[in-house]
């Protein structure tokens, strides 16, 4: 059975790892894992913006994202602490696992009620028919190409680890290049959310892409610890202030009754261009070195906030206070 998690990798198949009795049985239960992952995102991020009133959208995003961050680092912390705890035992470990994985899944199940549908909604029959993926609109389209291109620089947090390592951060320590920036990730989401809704959505998240260049700069012009650490620090500061914005940007644009959709389109852009970015960036690692790295996505970053500045042109109105 898989059940999922309160962390940042929720719906992982946690009651297959302790029972795993070969590497196939890891690689097909993190496999489910993944599915699971892909499946829950757009319904969620659905759920969110139909429950939340519009003038606090914003804040709700952002305290979603922050909770969520807030599993990504105490996970791996509650589970180095189990490791000495339990002397190595993976399997204890990950039964422990199991424990919040049933958690939320009676949360889900009691706790968390579908709101009601307007009578007057439309319903979709065929959500993914080219007329209907033409009314999502073009504030939508352009929100889902800036996100994309934005997505683009901002490739896998392996590479900060690849960093510190490089930079003679013992071995012992590499946890702690996640734990510092999901920290700030968590710390920086919420706020950003309230003054978004305070605000203009766009002006917030313009200063989230500027965040991103100068932490790449950092990252790529440092040689020593102090310097990657602020790296770090910045780059999750940049997480905070974007990802929950961007999220609340799609249900600023989508009609109500395409929502669903709207998220899940949005997801498999910045998934496909996740997935390119991090293989731009491993190549660029290889060839040129983690310098090239960071200063391309200070490029692509720089691309991504040109195409936000078109956004606010072509849509003057979106992402304006939503203050009751």
């Amino acid at each position: 059975m898989c059940l999922s998690d309160l962390g940042e990798d929720s719906a992982r198949c946690f009651c297959v790892f302790p029972l795993a009795a070969s590497i196939s049985w890891v690689v097909a239960a993190r496999f489910v894992d993944r599915i699971g992952k892909g499946i829950r995102g757009a319904p969620r991020d659905a759920l969110v913006a139909d429950i939340a009133p519009a003038h606090l959208r914003g804040a709700s995003f952002g305290l979603r994202q922050s909770l969520d961050t807030v599993g990504a680092f105490l996970g791996p912390l509650l589970a180095m602490g189990l490791m000495w705890v339990t002397a190595n035992n993976f399997q204890t470990v990950f039964w422990f696992a199991v424990i919040p994985a049933f958690l939320a899944l009676g949360l889900l199940l009691f706790a968390v009620h579908e709101p009601e549908r307007p009578e007057a909604l439309r319903k979709v029959r065929f959500p993914l028919s080219l007329p209907e993926l033409k009314r999502l609109g073009s504030a939508y389209w352009l929100v889902v190409a800036v996100a994309t291109v934005f997505t683009l620089a901002r490739f896998s947090e392996a590479f900060l680890i690849l960093r510190a390592q490089g930079t003679g951060l013992p071995l012992v320590l590499i946890p702690m290049v996640l734990v510092v920036m999901n920290i700030v990730y968590s710390i920086a989401a919420y706020p950003a959310g309230v003054l978004s809704d305070r605000y203009n959505r766009l002006t917030v998240l313009i200063i989230g892409f500027a965040l991103l260049i100068v932490a790449d700069l950092v990252l790529a012009l440092s040689s020593g610890l102090v310097g990657i650490a602020i790296g770090v620090a910045l780059w999750g500061l940049d997480m905070g202030v974007t990802q929950g914005l961007l999220a609340t940007l799609v249900a600023d644009t989508a009609p109500q009754d395409l929502r669903g959709t709207a998220y899940g389109v949005f997801s498999l852009s910045v998934g496909l261009a996740l997935l390119a970015a991090s293989i731009l960036a491993g190549a660029l690692w290889d060839s040129l070195g983690p310098q090239a790295t960071f200063l391309a996505g200070a490029g692509l970053t720089a691309l991504a906030l040109v195409g936000l500045g078109a956004v606010r042109w072509r849509v003057p109105t979106l992402g304006a206070s939503h203050k009751s």
